[in-house]
């Protein structure tokens, strides 16, 4: 077929006679018959090829393999759950759940110089303070509980209650710090990310760890209380929202067909493991990837998880749904036990901001703080017992220190004002289920309540025990960093207290 050379002084070739090619026509189609080619080519392996998309060969080799699928623990596990209950803020041990006779006789006396080194408020220490609250004993146990928490006191044969815990430093970041992840700085595991780490989660349609906390009012410290740190990111927490969508643009804008969803998910599944072969090893990415297909699979169920409409009024009115104080706790109590019924390994439930942090004002302020959690806990407990759950679920209550035995008073001439300063060295917190001793009191404070003198338990013993109840040793479960291996109870001594087990 001859070439026709283009009309002179014109850039466009003139249309193609019937066996006739113009010249520059011709270039331009070869130009694109060569890129169709390449194209066609690509195509060919992505899509048709034996490395392509559409087939079915084996994820690339990594140096390792992290996911939430579930994993057999080293030892028999006592739990399989867990539920934790975080007081942050420093729940007054005294006056709650270590009652001190002591303290009531000494009331008004001098205490300053044994306790200033721990003071964060010096100048506005007082004399030492005797609980305004009366202690009784409850249930076959004989566990003495305060006045200020009733609901609390009809499970009291449940719980497994530790008076000697102490801590290493006053202030809430640091404590809290240390209190979740095991050290005093930033950046580390949450005890919740190590336990999914290290078991995965039954449930592969809901998150592995959840977090619940207050919509508008965060905790102190914020996501590191749920954060992964330096483990890979599809171990941190998820935070779920308690009213309305339990995550923002869960659902579909347009509804589709779910034979269209179905191809539209698998198309995604592949073009992410082709995205994924050629960049091994970004655990962010992997991370990423896991996210989408969680959501995608979430979209259902997390919904109806979720769901508190599907509650009988009768459950709802135990817990506290509806009435204003109780309200806002007690769905996250239910959402808590609907979650690990449905098989999600790890549900963290943060307190209001700070609510326990009673620096002044204890009288009222306690009092606030045992109203709007100690009806939806005991029913909590109470529910899971009924439903067979609280023998494999593990709940953990506690604050990331307690308070001083004396007053802190904002002002001095205002004797109303009283509250009590942090206090480091002598706390307490409860476990219950999960294989725990219940009914049972380990270890204690001093006469007046500030530093732990019997069988104390340092907040390493505290995850070493958690750990052991999973069927987890902390000496075993680490993860490689740097050279190093990083584990939830660190370098740190750690010593399982075996006396908390049934």
């Amino acid at each position: 077929m001859p070439l026709i050379a283009n009309p002179p002084g014109t850039d466009t070739p003139t249309v193609d006679l019937p066996g006739q090619v113009h010249r520059r026509r011709f270039f331009d189609r070869v130009g694109d018959g060569l890129g169709g080619a390449a194209l066609a080519w690509l195509l060919s392996r992505d899509l048709f090829g034996g490395s392509g998309l559409l087939a079915e060969e084996p994820a690339p080799q990594r140096l390792g393999v992290y996911d939430v699928t579930p994993k057999k623990p080293t030892r028999r596990p006592r739990a399989k759950a867990v539920i934790q209950l975080f007081m942050q803020g420093g729940p007054s041990q005294m006056d709650l759940l270590d009652p001190k006779p002591k303290l009531a006789e000494l009331h008004g006396e001098g205490y300053f110089d044994k306790v200033a080194a721990d003071l964060t408020g010096p100048e506005q220490a007082g004399k030492l303070f005797r609980s305004p609250w009366k202690f009784r004993q409850q249930g076959e146990s004989g566990l003495q509980v305060s006045e200020l928490m009733p609901h609390l006191a009809t499970v009291a044969d449940e719980l497994a209650v530790v008076r000697s815990m102490h801590t290493t430093h006053p202030n809430h970041e640091p404590a809290i710090f240390k209190y979740q992840s095991g050290r005093l700085i930033q950046g580390l595991p949450s005890f919740g990310s190590w336990v999914v780490y290290g078991l995965g989660t039954e449930n592969q349609n809901l998150p592995a760890f959840v977090a619940l906390a207050a919509e508008g009012s965060p905790p102190v410290n914020g996501s590191q209380n749920w954060h992964n740190g330096l483990l890979p990111p599809v171990y941190q927490g998820t935070p779920l929202r308690t009213q309305g969508a339990p995550l923002l643009n869960l659902s579909r804008e347009v509804a589709q067909p779910a034979g269209a969803l179905t191809v539209e998910r698998d198309l995604l599944k592949r073009l992410d493991r082709i995205h994924r072969r050629r960049r091994p090893g970004h655990l962010q990415l992997d991370a990423r990837i896991a996210s989408y297909n969680l959501a995608a699979r979430m979209q259902l169920e997390a919904t109806e998880a979720l769901d508190l409409s599907q509650e009988s009024r009768q459950t709802l009115e135990a817990y506290g749904v509806g009435n204003k104080t109780t309200d806002n706790y007690a769905r996250r109590c239910v959402m808590a036990r609907r979650l690990v019924e449905r098989g999600v390994r790890f549900v963290q439930i943060c307190t209001q901001r700070q609510i326990w942090d009673n620096h002044s004002g204890i009288v009222g302020g306690l009092k606030k703080c045992c109203g709007r959690t100690d009806q939806p806990i005991a029913a909590l407990l109470k529910d899971l017992r009924q439903r067979g759950l609280l023998e494999d679920t593990l709940v953990v209550w506690g604050g990331e220190f307690g308070r001083m035995p004396i007053a802190q008073l904002p002002d001095k001439k205002n004797l109303s004002t009283a509250g009590r300063d942090h206090n480091p060295r002598g706390f307490t917190v409860w476990l219950a289920g999960g294989g725990v001793k219940a009914g049972s009191v380990y270890g204690a404070t001093d006469e007046l309540g500030y530093e732990a003198v019997e069988n104390r338990v340092s907040v390493t013993d505290f995850h070493a025990t958690l750990l052991h109840l999973l069927g987890m040793h902390h000496e075993e479960l680490f993860f490689e960093h740097n050279g190093l291996d990083e584990k939830l109870t660190s370098v740190f001594e750690a010593q399982v207290v075996h006396d908390l087990l049934a």
